[in-house]
């Protein structure tokens, strides 16, 4: 017998990277499993790596659970304008201390006069920011290795005012139960999908017997995270559902968490259907804290 536990993903930004690079950060159009998984992770405390060699996996419960995403409130993309590093910034009393080479360059403005604090003082051409740290050889100081450093430019991509329903299907109740009470009590910070995108109000809302399809059908909508209107076609959202293994109609989506080491993730292929879902005339309301 399957449960399925129903997440609540919506904040103003949000954004799922599939292939994101320094210098441009993109977004999926939907929540995708490893950030989904990683979240919950996060909520459950769990670590990034095995404790001790041959320990076990962190996530041995979280990886075979079923997904699935429903886009109630699609979002609409948007994209921001980064420029990183550049630029001088005010000395502070330990730069003096720590780094000889920026006290000899400062020392002509500090007995000039030129500034009555450290934070009135910059030295021309002088990047503040620490970048390429390593020990001095002369002081055994830990310094910059690069002390001018030209603007960069990013770009970075979000999905503004979007709202999913988030299942995940399984047939251990209690796990679910236990995700659901971490996601809102968590043991780490949660964000959806980039850190600079909190997630809003409730996230887990309950556990119900069935499959991922059949409670998509049953759930009501969600409320739309603006005052937007609704659009046409909101009533039969999209729906992606994960399918055990490669049937005729699934596609191949690499989203499948293998781990979360700190030294890089890893991701294999999972299988999933794409549709319309119509929700049930007597689905109800939610009554959840926006």
């Amino acid at each position: 017998m399957s449960h399925v536990l129903l997440l609540r993903l919506a904040a103003p930004l949000q954004s799922w990277g599939v292939a994101s690079r320094f210098w441009r950060r993109d977004t999926h159009s939907r929540p995708t499993k490893s950030g989904v998984i990683g979240m919950c992770a996060a909520a459950l405390g769990l670590p990034r790596e095995p404790t001790h060699r041959g320990g076990p996996d962190p996530l041995a419960e979280l990886a075979p659970l079923l997904f699935g995403v429903r886009a109630d409130h699609p979002g609409k993309p948007v994209s921001d304008y980064h420029t990183v590093g550049a630029g001088r910034y005010p000395l502070r009393p330990r730069d003096i201390a720590t780094d000889h080479r920026r006290a000899a360059a400062a020392a002509a403005l500090l007995e000039a006069g030129e500034g009555d604090t450290f934070g009135d003082v910059e030295v021309a051409d002088w990047y503040g920011a620490p970048k390429y740290i390593a020990s001095d050889p002369r002081s055994g100081a830990l310094v910059s290795g690069q002390v001018r450093r030209n603007a960069l430019t990013t770009e970075r991509w979000y999905l503004a005012d979007a709202a999913f329903l988030v299942g995940l299907e399984s047939t251990d109740r209690r796990l679910l139960d236990r995700i659901g009470h971490a996601l809102e009590h968590p043991r780490r910070l949660l964000w959806l999908g980039r850190k600079a995108c909190p997630p809003s109000g409730q996230i887990a809302l309950d556990v119900r017997f069935g499959t991922l399809e059949g409670v998509f059908r049953s759930a009501p909508l969600l409320p739309s995270p603006s005052e937007a209107p609704p659009r046409p076609g909101d009533e039969r959202p999209w729906a992606w559902i994960e399918s055990p293994r490669p049937l005729p109609g699934t596609a191949p989506v690499r989203d499948q968490p293998v781990h979360f080491h700190a030294a890089g993730p890893a991701h294999t292929a999972r299988w999933e259907t794409r549709g319309r879902v119509t929700i049930e005339p007597n689905a109800g309301d939610w009554n959840i804290i926006l």
